[in-house]
């Protein structure tokens, strides 16, 4: 269900003089589905629309939607990263650690024996850890040639564990103001997560669409062998790509941690599915080649709304995961269906 014309699937709605319509539906399927969806909550819990709630909304969403987007970098190259959430977990908790001066965690130290290391310690500490992860991601996958899957499942519980060897299982919490500000903090009516999640949608929408190296991602992605006899360094281009996700997990878990005023192990459980969800149903193919970062903000939104509606008509969270899933079918059917008659 793309939302956008991406660029290399740039086809004309119409086929022989007539609107193909489930073109139409496979490309502005999320984004249609997204306003109907608004505007039934709307209907159904007048308390939907509320300036308040939809910034809660929209504040939730901005992790995801960050991680959404490193991911789409790899999606497009028909690659996946399911480590995202444990990364998130390790970068909040290194970067806690730093801000509150306790490196010692390794050695059991408590937290904030020795004062903190500052702020922009912790946020380039939470940023090095994630570009470190996705860089060894990326090299085992470029390099060794084992899979995406096969890596970053290994990568889900290995960031995960080294989580839990940092911090011996231990939370870390109680942050200055400086540092929650990140999280919880506003400029105007807006919140700061959402407006560093609309930085980087659209920065990674001007690299996607308007730069070689978008144009090279999606080459790869279409086609790995011809991108490669027309000379394109892929290894180096699947490398890049896990790294970029890698820095979007990172800087996620520092923002999760300072939203939450804490950074925990657990942290982060189960996000790669949910940023997944968001990247398929916003258009982008798992086979790679086409996407865009329009496509995944809209995928995010969607899933946000429909969890925010869903909760306050009283559903159930285990109903609301059952029709999440039941959309992911839907969305990558319809991009089968749509390949299968082009």
């Amino acid at each position: 269900m793309t939302t956008e014309v991406s660029r290399p699937a740039a086809k004309g709605l119409r086929q022989a003089g007539r609107v193909d319509v489930l073109t139409v539906v496979s490309r502005f399927g999320a984004f249609i589905f997204l306003i109907v969806l608004c505007i039934v909550f709307a209907v159904l819990e007048p308390a939907f629309l509320t300036p308040l709630n939809i910034f809660n909304v929209l504040r939730q969403v901005s992790i995801y939607g960050l991680l959404a987007i490193g991911m789409t970098f790899v999606i497009l190259t028909a690659g996946i990263d399911l480590s995202v959430g444990s990364v998130l977990a390790l970068a909040g908790l290194v970067a806690a650690a730093v801000e509150k001066g306790s490196t010692g965690l390794l050695t059991g130290a408590a937290a904030g024996e020795a004062g903190g290391y500052g702020l922009p310690a912790a946020i380039a500490s939470a940023i090095a850890v994630g570009l470190l992860s996705g860089l060894l991601q990326g090299l085992a996958i470029s390099k060794l040639k084992v899979p995406p899957f096969i890596v970053t499942l290994g990568g889900l519980s290995a960031f995960r564990g080294a989580a839990l060897v940092f911090s011996h299982g231990q939370p870390i919490s109680a942050f200055r103001e400086a540092y929650r500000f990140w999280g919880q903090g506003m400029i105007g009516p807006v919140p700061v997560p959402v407006i560093i999640f609309l930085f980087f949608a659209i920065i990674a929408h001007i690299i996607l669409r308007y730069t070689k190296y978008g144009r090279y991602i999606y080459a790869v992605g279409g086609n790995k062998e011809a991108a490669r006899l027309s000379g394109l360094n892929v290894d180096r281009i699947i490398m890049s790509v896990y790294v970029i996700t890698g820095f979007f997990a990172g800087l996620s878990g520092f923002l999760l941690s300072a939203r939450l005023n804490s950074a925990e192990q657990v942290a982060g459980v189960g996000y790669e599915l949910t940023v997944i969800a968001g990247v398929v149903i916003g258009g982008t193919s798992l086979f790679g080649g086409e996407g865009s970062i329009f496509g995944t903000v809209v995928g995010i939104l969607l899933i946000g709304v429909l969890a925010n509606g869903l909760t306050l008509l009283n559903v159930s969270s285990y109903y609301q995961q059952i029709i999440i899933g039941l959309i992911i079918v839907l969305a990558v059917f319809f991009d089968q269906l749509v390949k299968r008659r082009r």
